[in-house]
């Protein structure tokens, strides 16, 4: 059984009702201590957005931008031109959900570096949920940009004879990719987490200084890869066949 930290003990302490009551929802009991590590720290990572937004949204300006909005101006830029550099033209339709997707994964990823707190990210099930959100998202487009049957087309290759070999590949190579983004997130956030905890427990000053920049690099590097390969797979998605 995982050690519990400090906010899980606080949720299982006051909250065992409610959590109880969410799983069983769908068919679980989690007994006297339903609440695990990463989901309060999936709920405290979206409370933290949810209270950085309502601190920022107050302030915004056109004539004397705070250093919030800045930062935020700039996050915004960088992921509508990745948008419109894979997706292309229809691009800024879809920054809301990359958009979100990539501050929710960095977010998650950036927390682990607190004392006393640890990255959702590092248990398989969180990465998990974003890439399958991902997958019914660019699917979703796709159904929607071009209607089922035609989105169904895409399956089957460029020329009607090569139907019976592309449909089982290409329905292979989809359901491989929330496991491919999955694993990728998941592998990486876990070891840079253990790494980092392993040389802040052998040295005190210094080393895990660097260690700890290094996780900050892998954070970034991994929720910016989730955000690119999900437009990568809406932009093939929408796509229209010429």
């Amino acid at each position: 059984m995982e050690k519990e930290i400090w906010i899980t003990r606080i949720f299982n302490d006051y909250l065992s009702g409610p959590g109880n009551s969410l799983l069983g929802l769908v068919g679980m009991h989690g007994g006297t201590r339903p609440w695990a590590n990463y989901v309060t720290m999936e709920i405290l990572v979206a409370a933290i957005i949810v209270v950085l937004f309502a601190i920022l949204r107050p302030g915004l300006s056109v004539d004397k931008p705070g250093k919030l909005q800045h930062c935020f101006e700039l996050i915004y830029d960088f992921v509508r031109g990745n948008a419109e550099d894979q997706i292309g033209h229809d691009g800024a339709k879809h920054v809301v959900f990359c958009g979100t997707l990539f501050i929710f994964i960095l977010f998650m990823n950036l927390i682990g570096i607190v004392p006393g707190f640890e990255s959702p990210t590092m248990t398989p099930s969180v990465p998990a949920g974003c890439a399958i959100a991902a997958f019914l998202y660019y699917n979703l487009m796709g159904v929607l940009s071009l209607g089922p049957l035609k989105y169904a087309a895409h399956f089957a290759g460029p020329v009607w004879w090569l139907a019976p070999i592309m449909i089982p590949i290409e329905i292979v190579s989809h359901l491989a990719r929330p496991l491919s983004l999955t694993i990728r997130l998941f592998a990486n956030m876990f070891a840079g987490e253990k790494v980092t905890m392993v040389f802040l427990g052998l040295v005190s000053l210094g080393v895990p200084v660097a260690f700890m920049g290094l996780h900050v690099f892998v954070s970034l590097l991994q929720a910016y890869i989730f955000m690119i390969l999900t437009m990568v797979y809406v932009g093939g998605s929408v796509a229209q066949e010429h």
